[in-house]
């Protein structure tokens, strides 16, 4: 189960903590050099103080000279909003970012120098993850204030990875349900159900995974994607479907402890999910055991993650417009270019 916050800290921002009488600000790690090297920066003594002390924090990043001053504001300010597992793949980012470019003006950046930059990398598909950071914080940019215009949108084509192509056939869902599990609750069982809730609604592992009776209702399953929780807390309501019932009465019925509050939950009834890491260890083991079972006792012969099964919900619905709504995407270009994986089906002229 996440940890939950003390009482102490309830209704203080996140990553804030009480700490023997003063209030601090536990940095997200990779970021410390945005806060005097600190782990945790102690902000003050009372909660005015504290407010102040963050105030003029972000006030001291009203102005940005380079590459460098732009990168501390948005590690302040837009990195702590994302997923636990985005943080540290930005902070990471960051790093190297500001390892090369940190000292260069603002103003000064051209898309010559993003080619540059990934030219010089051995790591191209690090590199592109890394530029699509600086991408977004030279929007954030524009928005502050800071520039007028970004540099380098729209006049960069970087020569990505390929996108991934594997789409998982109604046969193998099939033959992935057949295998039978020799208990009535327990790992076979409840990556079956994963596999129908994840097949019918297209939700994310985490947000799967954080599912509990609770989201339950009776207009259908509530969720807040991890995704848009610190940005625009959008909320879906999964609408209920007989398939739907009967996948999730699957997933209840799998777990091994049935008092637990999570939909799927380990022996100890504990959520699989982290809060902390953003990882689910134990989970993607069971996972990686099923598979392997599957591929020896069925007619399978390619793995496949997942993911691909979020890849396949969006793929087999109607139209993009209702595949997008399913998978909770912002733009469904993201939706088109990587989630709708069937062939074009193109009608001849005559």
């Amino acid at each position: 189960m996440p940890k939950k916050r003390l009482a102490e800290n309830n209704g203080l921002p996140k990553r804030w903590r009480l700490i023997h009488g003063a209030y601090y600000y536990r940095v997200p790690p990779g970021f410390e050099t945005s806060w005097d090297g600190k782990k945790q920066f102690r902000l003050g003594k009372s909660l005015p103080e504290a407010y102040r002390t963050w105030a003029d924090r972000l006030s001291a990043l009203d102005d940005a000279d380079t590459i460098g001053d732009l990168l501390d504001r948005y590690s302040l300010e837009v990195v702590p909003k994302k997923e636990v597992t985005t943080q540290a793949q930005n902070a990471i980012a960051i790093k190297r970012l500001r390892a090369v470019m940190g000292a260069h003006p603002l103003n000064a950046l051209k898309p010559r120098h993003i080619y540059q930059y990934v030219d010089k990398r051995a790591a191209k598909t690090s590199a592109h993850r890394e530029i699509e950071v600086l991408s977004h914080a030279y929007t954030k940019a524009v928005e502050w204030g800071y520039i007028d215009r970004h540099p380098f949108k729209g006049e960069v084509r970087l020569t990505g990875e390929k996108a991934r192509t594997r789409y998982v056939e109604d046969w193998e869902i099939v033959e992935c349900l057949s295998i039978e599990s020799r208990r009535k609750a327990g790992s076979v069982r409840a990556i079956q159900a994963y596999m129908r809730v994840k097949l019918l609604t297209g939700m994310r592992r985490g947000d799967l995974l954080r599912l509990g009776p609770a989201n339950l209702k009776d207009d259908g399953i509530h969720v807040m994607p991890g995704k848009t929780e610190g940005s625009t807390a959008k909320r879906i309501i999964y609408e209920w479907s007989d398939a739907l019932r009967e996948a999730v009465a699957m997933a209840m019925a799998a777990r091994p402890v049935q008092i637990a509050p999570w939909l799927f939950c380990n022996r100890r009834g504990e959520c699989y999910f982290n809060e902390e890491s953003g990882r689910a260890g134990g989970w993607d083991t069971m996972w990686r055991n099923f598979m392997t079972r599957v591929l020896e006792e069925t007619k399978l012969k390619e793995h496949f993650t997942e993911h691909d099964l979020r890849a396949k919900c969006a793929s087999d619905a109607e139209t993009l417009e209702h595949a997008q709504a399913l998978l909770a995407h912002a733009d469904g270009k993201v939706t088109q270019r990587i989630y709708r994986r069937k062939p074009e089906r193109v009608r001849p002229l005559r």
